[in-house]
């Protein structure tokens, strides 16, 4: 795989760290059961660009008629549609094979849906069709931690430690 350079930024090494090179074998990643898990967080993110391009809709129009949304609510929508094109990008480097990418969109995956519903718990601080939003949100993102934290996928994704030890001990 050739890194990615924007600029003359190596954004896999920005992105992935000392190990933003690291990339699986070929044959797990493409593996079908690898390729399926992809494709359903690929239908999952874009049902979360949906969820994000909606609730901008829907604090235009409100605004448009007299309803205030608030600095909270624009802050949230768009901070929502940002994220997932940011996990897009982390899904389009896993599904090419770097760790980082399926690393990073795990992790992002289990902690977001954690924040978004405690934030949506906060009184006030949204209208209560953004709390919906917000849940709608946090149950799609809990979908993609599904998918990337089963057995088939924590093996395709050996961590660069675990595969030297894989590899020490022959089980390759």
């Amino acid at each position: 795989m050739k890194p990615l350079i924007v600029l003359g930024i190596d954004i896999d090494r920005l992105a992935g760290g000392r190990h933003g090179h690291y990339v699986i074998d070929d044959p797990m990643r493409e593996h079908p059961r690898t390729k399926r898990a992809f494709r359903g967080v690929q239908w999952i993110l874009a049902a979360e660009v949906v969820v994000g391009l909606s609730a901008i809709v829907i604090a235009a129009v409100l605004q448009a008629s007299g309803t205030q949304v608030g600095f909270a609510g624009w802050f949230r929508g768009v901070v929502v549609l940002l994220m997932t094109l940011t996990l897009f990008f982390f899904a389009w480097r896993a599904q090419q094979g770097y760790y980082w990418g399926y690393q990073r969109l795990r992790l992002f995956s289990q902690i977001f849906p954690i924040i978004t519903l405690i934030v949506a718990t906060i009184p006030g601080l949204y209208p209560y069709w953004l709390v919906i939003e917000q849940i709608v949100f946090a149950v799609l993102m809990i979908g993609i931690a599904d998918f990337l934290t089963s057995d088939h996928m924590r093996d395709a994704f050996p961590s660069p430690k675990r595969k030297a030890e894989l590899e020490a001990r022959g089980q390759d």
